[in-house]
């Protein structure tokens, strides 16, 4: 397995917001860098519902998985930045929609914080393992 690390990008994902790769694969594994409600065609920040931005985030990182060849069956651990844990079912079953139900979900956090960049909502990090 080759040591050195490959960087991915794709126009239809936002593009880096500060000094990081969309995503970057390394050993086999793929680290998606976190993703907000961020429109890739205006490069607007979707504000104000917590569902159209998760599903945004969903649709981001759904383009950042398939530039390096993988889909949501490869994620193999996520993590679930929220502003308010009061969103937590919205987004959990929005974030559920897009795995398939055979029992086999990624391992998973979510927590609360205090901000996120560009006062997001949501914010979706995920690791997915380049060949299942």
């Amino acid at each position: 397995m080759s040591t050195a690390k490959k960087s991915f990008f794709t126009a239809n994902a936002p593009a880096p917001i500060g000094p990081y790769s969309q995503a970057v694969a390394h050993n086999g594994i793929l680290f998606v860098s976190g993703q907000i409600a961020i429109d890739p065609d205006t490069g607007k920040m979707i504000t104000g519902n917590v569902e159209k931005e998760t599903e945004r985030v969903m649709l981001n990182l759904k383009a950042v998985l398939a530039a390096a060849g993988c889909t949501f069956d490869n994620v193999i651990k996520a993590s679930i930045f929220l502003k308010n844990m009061d969103d937590f079912a919205t987004v959990n079953r929005i974030y559920g929609g897009y795995l398939k139900e055979d029992g086999h979900y990624p391992a998973r956090e979510t927590v609360e914080v205090a901000r996120l960049p560009k006062n997001a909502n949501v914010e979706i990090s995920v690791v997915a393992a380049l060949s299942v």
